[in-house]
């Protein structure tokens, strides 16, 4: 009751210094704080460099144990010098970064003019939207932002996906296309990967059913002997290992096939689409039940880790850089084993065939929530004008992977030039290191966005993505029957926050359940209950709200 009535004496107050501050369509200064700055007049337009050096102010993240200073990435660097523009960052490590960022938002005092890494949710949009913290940047990107304005109007659906029911955008986006509809990089998340090396010794078949698949697990389990000698394993064998409930290390893509076949393909809000357009719950279906109940049969079997439950990603990695799995699920297996001893486990038929692509992914890779300005920026043009340089062709990959630089030192680019002789950036062959860890040392994220016609224009496609996507055509696609998945929608602040409200429960519920059943098996009596638990958590009313956008976009067309 405390903490509740805290939460309402800080929105109170926070409503109260808003209602002190006169905003206009790009928001004035919040009054009342120990470094007051005016908004300064901005000119019409900006052109980089600078005729005298400017200097912004900006909060990101970075991932542990990389550089922590910002203006030591060379990304940075040569940003500065080609725009004459300064950033005072204040960087946070990314593991900290969902503690610090709200704390951070509410400091007004120390607020920076952007938030370069934000990745706030659409609640989070319009919450400080409409406190005021942040200003709307649709009049800047069409005045300021000609790089991120292009996207656009080449692909209007990206502003459309950024726009809220007033007309207004609260942030930058994040945009990544590799491949598109049912081709998309992003219609797979977890893949399955078996280790080919492993059935070719044992003289097995790549597996199509679950009968198969699970002989070829219990293969794995019952010449374990064998296979440490074989391969000089140290440790125990382990025929298959994921992290249950973690995002692409669950085994969620294994149970398509069981009943109606949607499985569980979005793991965090548990929805998806049929054919005659209405939003179910994927973890409600009869097909889920009966998956979880399979998943719990090889667990009983001692085919599936038991660290499943718990073990952190660190663990994971290094269990599978032992040589130690069977089989194993991530993005790509290259970041937990050896590519070159690893195939896809194909689509796995049981009682049907099918594989139902991940939700919003026919539009690629998107984050609506990637980068804010705030209301305390006394140049926002120029703030704006300096992340429209992120949308450059030749800049968004660089920020999207990493960059080229100096022979002493390992880039994931090579400068080269495409077939018109012009300036291209070439992916570097990554040899024995993590595509991952490579990246992370040297791209900044941020907005940004990489088309599908930039690649041999501007970029080579990475060979981790091109394999990646050849992956998906052969094992995946040809086996992708449902017709929809949920589109990218920006729903109102109230539906937003009901939504977020139920889910708390509803996801908790399903992942809680989920757990204890592949562990201990589950019951009519199990299941009963848990149904219904969630119809009294709302599930009615959270499916509800889904089917409501849902019914005002036009799915076979793709916009409203």
């Amino acid at each position: 009751m405390r903490s509740n009535w805290i939460r309402r004496a800080g929105a109170i107050s926070l409503a109260l210094t808003v209602c002190m501050t006169t905003l206009t369509g790009c928001g004035e200064l919040f009054v009342g704080y120990k470094e007051a700055r005016n908004k300064a007049e901005e000119p019409a337009s900006y052109t980089f460099p600078l005729s005298a050096p400017d200097t912004i102010s900006g909060m990101t993240s970075y991932p542990s144990n990389t550089e922590s200073d910002p203006n030591k990435r060379a990304i940075f660097e040569r940003l500065e010098q080609a725009t004459n523009v300064h950033v005072d960052w204040k960087a946070i490590p990314s593991d900290q970064w969902n503690d610090k960022i709200s704390l951070q938002m509410n400091n007004y005092s120390t607020l920076p003019d952007f938030v370069f890494t934000a990745g706030f949710s659409d609640s989070d949009l319009l919450r400080y939207g409409n406190q005021g913290v942040i200003i709307p940047l649709e009049s800047y990107i069409d005045q300021y932002m000609p790089n991120l304005k292009a996207v656009f109007d080449a692909y209007p659906e990206y502003r459309q996906m950024c726009t809220d029911e007033n007309g207004h955008i609260w942030a930058l986006p994040w945009i990544e296309q590799l491949g598109e509809g049912k081709t998309a990089i992003q219609t797979v998340g977890d893949m399955s990967f078996i280790n080919k090396k492993w059935l070719d010794f044992l003289g097995l078949q790549m597996p199509t059913t679950i009968d198969e698949f699970e002989d070829v697990l219990k293969a794995f389990r019952d010449h374990s002997g064998e296979l440490q000698k074989e391969f000089n394993i140290e440790g125990s064998i382990i025929p298959m290992s994921c992290i249950l409930n973690d995002g692409d290390q669950d085994p969620a893509i294994l149970i398509n096939g069981f009943g109606e076949g949607y499985g569980d393909a979005d793991r965090g809000r548990h929805i998806a689409v049929t054919d005659d357009k209405k939003v179910i719950c994927s973890a409600t279906q009869d097909g889920y039940r009966k998956g979880v109940e399979w998943l719990h049969k090889l667990y009983q079997e001692g085919l599936i880790d038991p660290e499943c439950f718990t073990q952190e990603w660190s663990t994971y990695v290094s269990k599978g850089k032992s040589g130690r799995y069977g089989v194993c699920f991530s993005w790509d297996v290259a970041n937990i084993a050896n590519l070159a001893d690893w195939e896809p486990l194909p689509t796995l038929s049981a009682d049907v065939r099918n594989i139902t692509p991940q939700n919003g992914s026919y539009t690629s890779g998107f984050d609506r929530g990637r980068c804010v300005v705030t209301a305390l920026a006394s140049k926002p043009a120029l703030v704006c004008s300096w992340l429209d340089q992120m949308y450059a062709p030749f800049q968004s990959p660089q920020n999207n992977w990493g960059t080229y630089g100096d022979d002493g030192e390992f880039h994931i680019f090579e400068l080269s030039t495409n077939s018109a002789g012009e300036p291209m950036l070439k992916h570097a062959d990554l040899g024995d290191h993590s595509p991952v860890e490579v990246r992370e040392a040297e791209c900044v994220g941020g907005p940004l966005a990489v088309l599908n016609d930039y690649y041999n224009k501007y970029v080579t496609c990475p060979d981790d993505a091109q394999y990646r996507l050849d992956w998906i055509k052969e094992y995946y696609t040809p086996d992708m029957n449902t017709k929809y998945v949920y589109p990218n929608l920006f729903m109102n602040q109230d539906d937003t926050e009901t939504l977020s409200n139920l889910m708390a429960d509803i996801k908790t519920e399903i992942n809680t359940r989920k757990s204890d059943w592949v562990m201990n098996g589950l019951s009519d009596q199990d299941w009963n209950s848990y149904l219904k638990k969630l119809d009294e958590y709302g599930l009615e009313e959270y499916l509800g709200i889904y089917q409501k956008y849902l019914d005002t976009y036009d799915l076979d067309q793709g916009s409203r």
